[in-house]
């Protein structure tokens, strides 16, 4: 998911080069579908990329429905749910997570993989849990996970070219003070730049509130185990019964 306009979209360029990319990242995977099981769906997944959330979501035989603003990123998904012979089970939609076209009414909302972390301010940041908290019935969860860099981490990927996966390329910036990472990922026949922006935990706490969620969990990773510091948190909020 990325923040532009829905048709206009940074991941347009490498969304044949993103599952290469990112094939080592499993282990968010069982957790969503756990999540999906238990509110057995549909499930509307706002950041749906090329379904690598989705896809076993799907598989598990729960119906999602899929928001992105990446067309390619949707083409790849729409491929990859018909080779697993699931695509009757996924609606992929285009459209933006601070306004997405979806007036179905479910009991869960996901946005893995980070991908709140593509609203660069505060006012996108409540549009797109406004957004979310619309799209609850009562009693419905939004689930997401983000994360906020350590300064090893920092210090480890600044400025500098590191090969994440065999032949794809990532150069990290870091801009400590505005809370901003530029991210180039570069192929070898397809490239692009990415801004993502984190927040400390408790302005994540603070904006779920505003928005009118309860928060049900903070875990400090997809294991369960609670949130005790660290980078990633993985947020359960709960829209309150009416």
């Amino acid at each position: 998911m990325d923040r532009p306009q829905a048709g206009v979209s940074s991941y347009d360029a490498i969304a044949e080069l993103y599952d290469p990319w990112s094939r080592s990242v499993t282990e968010d995977v069982d957790f969503y579908v756990a999540e999906a099981r238990k509110a057995r769906g549909p499930v509307v997944e706002l950041g749906v990329g090329t379904g690598r959330i989705a896809v076993p979501v799907a598989a598990a035989g729960v119906p999602v429905i899929g928001v992105d603003s990446s067309e390619r990123m949707l083409e790849v998904c729409r491929h990859r749910a018909e080779a697993a012979g699931v695509a009757r089970l996924l609606d992929l939609r285009l459209g933006d997570l601070r306004d997405p076209p979806v007036g179905e009414r479910v009991r869960l909302v996901t946005s893995p993989f980070r991908a709140l972390l593509h609203l660069e301010t505060d006012a996108e940041r409540r549009a797109a849990l406004a957004a979310a908290f619309r799209l609850l019935v009562p009693g419905g969860r939004f689930v997401f996970d983000v994360f906020a860099p350590s300064l090893a981490d920092v210090e480890e990927t600044h400025d500098r070219w590191l090969e994440r996966e065999p032949g794809i390329w990532e150069l990290a910036h870091w801009d400590l003070e505005r809370r901003v990472l530029t991210l180039r990922v570069r192929g070898s026949e397809a490239e692009t730049t990415m801004r993502l922006a984190w927040l400390p935990l408790e302005n994540w706490r603070a904006l779920l509130k505003e928005t009118g969620f309860e928060i049900v969990a903070c875990y400090g990773w997809f294991d369960l185990r609670p949130y005790a510091g660290g980078e990633d948190s993985i947020w359960l909020a709960r829209r309150p019964e009416e």
